[in-house]
């Protein structure tokens, strides 16, 4: 069959043609609704649920985990784009803090200790004794060292966090048996013994309870505090050994003198280290000595520090306190041994002098005490006087804190008004000089006014036995629409009180007793119309 040339040359220019026209063409792809959520803020949080896959930890494990390495819950701004649309109250988390979790080695020892947990329980069942004994003794353990120093890199940043810590173990151990560090202000309150201490220019506060003995308690989640606790006491092991041995002490510490060895168990030292009334033994035997000389213009407030510090340290020095049974031993030994007094008690361990030492200058008294039991050479006190004369940097004078003596109000050295007390108490004792001096003048002026006055009430009285009349009395009638008025009041005042929780409900209450009156009423008239179209 012949082909004609020009019937070819159309087809390959229209096939051209078609070619062109489908490569310029725009192709449009369907939109996904699910890509809009795969980046932002959508990936940068992760749902609690989400991290419990993902470490495979029971949520008990996971908090305890959060805890240790400092990991915290996170609010986004935008729930709705993390939540991808919906408003649903959610935890959410750092998606960068799970992951660091995840590389953490102590959840593999939260495993082997949930394994060790199970093979006991077996062995408990089958009262397997030897085999309780060896697993307890290659139970798993952790340590939490690489933990401290991932979280406080320097020291001055363990420091800024050290006020928590101890609030929360002198919570735990209501017996407080280490001291960290001198303190500098101390207040006594209903809750406890606060305690604020300078340490390396970081000012650190933290309460002390009082020696007293604690109830079961059930509000309080134990297992979360405990987790604290594990970590904290392994932050302030790190923080003690550097404080001990930028002063010259042994950590652990260990006692100034030799003990002999019927004496060389454990308990013995600890309980004699735990005492405060012993010094500890140092690797350095000479201390320097500070320069308060400054004579700089720009030193100023240094110049002042030191100078508290010296006044602090000397406070006590070549004084023998004792405390009776009655008085709070642990607070007092601290103050009494930083500022350079020696302190001991009944049953003490370790203890320097007994209650019959004649060099004994102060005994530290709460309770009355009898004429016989009284000791001529030794200066009874109140437990208040160590405080107040610690604050101040001064022994006060003795006479108002003696025993049975209604002592002076023990103010917060924390607050702003100690200052502004201390000069009003001044500022009185001014007053009271002078007003000596002027008291014979305004005598005189007194006696005049106050026979003025009996002459002026004398007139009074004769005048109203004078004019002394009866008159009618009047029926008291009340006002009925004030009494409506007061209640309308009174129940306005108590709605405003009702919480937005229970307004709702209240309100649909309120709604249901009108409509209920307006039916009534409806039916009332109803009944009326009947029986007057029937009458």
């Amino acid at each position: 069959m012949i082909q004609c040339p020009l019937s070819n040359a159309k087809s390959t220019e229209e096939s051209d043609i078609m070619h062109s026209s489908l490569k310029n063409k725009t192709t449009f792809t369907p939109v996904n609704v699910n890509d809009h959520y795969e980046s932002g803020a959508a990936t940068n949080y992760i749902t609690r649920g989400r991290a419990l896959k993902k470490l495979q930890l029971s949520l008990k494990d996971f908090r305890r985990l959060c805890i240790l390495k400092g990991i915290y819950p996170h609010e986004p701004l935008h729930k709705k784009k993390v939540n991808k649309g919906s408003t649903e109250n959610r935890v959410y988390y750092y998606a960068k803090d799970i992951n660091f979790l995840a590389s953490e080695p102590i959840i593999n020892k939260f495993r082997e200790y949930k394994i060790f947990l199970r093979k006991l329980t077996t062995a408990k069942a089958k009262r397997d004794e030897e085999r309780i004994k060896k697993l307890y003794e290659r139970r798993p353990e952790y340590q939490l060292d690489h933990i401290v120093k991932e979280r406080y890199p320097t020291f001055e940043s363990a420091l800024r966090d050290l006020d928590d810590a101890l609030c929360l173990l002198f919570a735990f151990a209501v017996l407080p048996h280490t001291k960290v560090i001198t303190s500098s202000l101390v207040f006594v309150s209903i809750k406890g013994i606060y305690y604020e201490a300078e340490v390396m220019g970081e000012r650190v506060t933290w309460i002390v309870g009082h020696d007293r003995g604690v109830g079961h308690v059930s509000e309080v989640d134990f297992s979360v505090m405990a987790t604290f606790a594990e970590f904290y006491v392994t932050m302030l092991e790190f923080v003690n050994f550097r404080l001990y041995q930028s002063i010259g002490l042994f950590y652990p510490p260990k006692l100034a003198f030799k003990s002999d060895k019927s004496e060389n168990n454990d308990e013995t030292e600890e309980g004699r280290i735990y005492s405060m009334a012993y010094p500890l033994s140092r690797f350095e035997c000479h201390e320097e000595e500070i320069d308060i000389n400054i004579n700089d213009a720009v030193n100023n407030e240094l110049n002042e520090k030191l100078c508290d510090v010296e006044k602090r340290k000397k406070l006590f020095v070549n004084c023998r306190f004792w405390l009776n049974r009655e008085v709070p031993k642990d607070p007092l030994a601290i103050i009494i041994r930083s500022c350079g007094g020696l302190v001991s008690w009944e049953n003490c361990p370790a203890a320097q002098y007994y209650e019959n030492d004649v060099q004994i200058t102060h005994q530290i008294v709460d309770r009355p005490l009898l004429d016989n039991q009284r000791n001529l050479n030794r200066i009874y006190i109140q437990p208040q006087w160590i405080f107040d004369s610690f604050n101040r940097r001064s022994r006060l004078p003795v006479n108002k804190y003696l025993p049975g003596a209604i002592l002076p109000p023990h103010l917060s050295p924390f607050s702003s008004d100690y200052d502004l007390y201390e000069e009003q108490l001044k500022q009185l004792k001014q007053l009271k000089f002078l007003n000596k001096a002027s008291s014979s003048a305004t005598e005189k002026k007194e006696i005049e006014t106050e026979s003025r006055l009996q002459e002026k009430e004398k007139i009074l009285k004769e005048k109203e036995v004078s004019t002394m009349n009866v008159n009618k009395g009047r029926m008291h009638k009340e006002n009925l629409q004030k009494k409506l008025n007061e209640k309308g009041h009174e129940l306005k005042l108590r709605e405003m009180l009702i919480p937005k929780k229970r307004k709702r409900v209240y309100s649909k209450i309120k709604r249901g007793i009108k409509r209920r009156i307006h039916e009534e009423k409806k039916l009332n008239e109803k009944r009326l119309k009947i029986l007057e179209a029937v009458n």
